[in-house]
């Protein structure tokens, strides 16, 4: 676990130019625009956003650039984007949009050296690995019983997350953004088990993602799991609670948190 500040990340997932929420990637339902959204959280004292076109992999579409362009003329903070990025060339072409950052999962996972040929071109801090992990029992294959997944959550692989992880890192991931599919949406907490034993074997930033259902879920992860920050979805897009209540808690926790929240 680093020393800087932990962030609180607003993820949005997008559908066709809307952000949606489901449960264990399914059930997808319309929470709002994108772009308005992103305002909206940023206001209330995200550190990050991240958009991921959660249907562009699994249907061979390239990624939402008209909403990254209009989203990042209106936000401030970094804008991190995925889903439907294939190539160095995709690469370029969301970053030329406004992204920050470009997050890959199903492309790495069938090339993974598009991710040291996107860290040599745009640098390491440009490139996030974007990893769906589902449990199952630990096998020869799957060691730490963490699976990884692909399209979206809908398509099991060979490869090991933590493996995975360290192998992504090597090849040039700059970050971790890892999604615990079977805490998607439940709002029942995070897979602390598997974040921290991706954030013990990387040296890389890790986002854990994946079961947030109260401040509370997320200042444990950040205290218990070593990863550099939290991302939630659900929690915020339904009012339950606030980015900047998730502050307090996390700082009532002790947890050194980046920025004062503007509400």
């Amino acid at each position: 676990m680093s020393a800087l500040l932990r962030r609180i990340v607003v993820c949005l997932d997008v559908d066709r130019g809307r952000v949606v929420k489901g449960v264990r990637f399914e059930g997808l339902r319309d929470v709002g625009d994108p772009v308005a959204l992103a305002a909206r959280y940023e206001a209330e004292g995200a550190d990050e956003v991240v958009f991921l076109d959660v249907s562009a992999s699994n249907e061979g579409r390239d990624t939402m650039l008209d909403v990254v362009r209009r989203t990042a003329e209106v936000l401030f903070v970094p804008l991190t984007v995925g889903g439907g990025v294939r190539t160095v060339e995709d690469v370029a072409r969301v970053l030329r949009a406004g992204a920050d950052k470009v997050a890959v999962n199903t492309a790495a996972v069938a090339d993974p050296d598009l991710l040291t040929r996107a860290s040599l071109r745009f640098g390491a801090q440009c490139v996030v690995l974007s990893i769906d992990a589902k449990r199952e029992s630990p096998s020869d294959a799957v060691p730490s019983g963490y699976r990884v997944f692909t399209h979206g959550g809908r398509r099991a692989t060979e490869l090991d997350a933590i493996e995975w992880a360290k192998r992504g890192v090597s090849l040039g991931a700059g970050e971790i953004l890892l999604t615990s599919i079977d805490r998607d949406g439940s709002q029942t907490g995070y897979e602390l088990e598997l974040t921290s034993a991706v954030s013990s074997a990387v040296s890389v930033p890790v986002v854990a993602s994946g079961g947030a259902g109260s401040p509370a879920h997320v200042a444990e992860a950040l205290v218990r799991t070593g990863a550099d920050a939290a991302l939630v979805a659900g929690i915020v897009h339904d009012g339950r609670t606030t980015v900047s209540s998730i502050k307090m808690e996390a700082r009532a926790r002790g947890v050194p948190i980046r920025g004062e929240s503007t509400t």
